[in-house]
């Protein structure tokens, strides 16, 4: 399964595209309220008018440059199942968590307080991406993703029973296509959530023939 999260000023057009060749489309935020006088935001209910069936919320990029915190990750992720959407619930540490050991314990507090109640296998997906990988070409070794990866699933699995046995794991942080068929083939990592690669075909062509 293909999921693009383009911008929102061409989301319809890349959903009506899609829908042609199996590719499915999402959001890159939405606002926690389905309606109200919010000028500029984007609600859920908007984003699956324009054809989506995904949404990220809680993208590092969020967190840091607009300060959204984990309850209103929460709200938006609430926002999106109400609205028939998937949200894509992103998590990560940063350098200076990691560099302290803190890494699984901020994870972990960011999915208890991130993720809905109501989340299930069939309608959400958890998106793990370390904040210092992002964009800088670094990547966690391979013992380091699993050891995170299967630190969610037991967390997932203690919360939520057999609901959390089945939730998808992604990891996003640096995926290349030099590193992607290794990275794909950990215990725990269900896919990929690809950032400045899936700009380049080729290169986002090749990961994806990874999974």
């Amino acid at each position: 399964m293909v999921v693009i999260c383009p911008p929102a000023t061409i989301l319809a057009a890349a959903s009506a595209q899609g829908a042609l060749s199996g590719i499915l489309t999402g959001g890159q935020d939405c606002h926690p309220e389905g309606q109200g006088a919010h000028t500029g935001d984007i609600s859920a209910g908007m984003l699956a008018d324009a054809g989506a069936q995904y949404v990220i919320v809680g993208h590092s990029e969020r967190r840091q440059d607009h300060g959204e915190s984990n309850d209103l990750v929460r709200l938006k992720a609430g926002a999106a199942l109400g609205a028939g959407l998937k949200p894509i619930i992103c998590v990560g540490e940063s350098e200076s968590e990691r560099d302290a050991g803190e890494a699984e314990s901020v994870v972990a507090a960011q999915i208890d307080a991130s993720v809905p109640d109501a989340a299930s296998a069939h309608d959400i997906s958890i998106a793990y991406e370390p904040v210092w990988a992002i964009g800088t070409g670094r990547t966690p070794s391979h013992d380091e993703i699993e050891r995170m990866h299967n630190s969610i699933r037991k967390q997932l699995e203690e919360r939520f029973g057999e609901r959390g046995a089945g939730i998808r794991i992604l990891y996003g942080g640096s995926v290349k296509p030099m590193n992607a068929r290794d990275i794909l083939s950990i215990e725990n990592v269900n896919g990929a959530l690809v950032g400045g690669a899936s700009l380049l075909a080729n290169d986002f062509y090749t990961i994806i023939s990874a999974v």
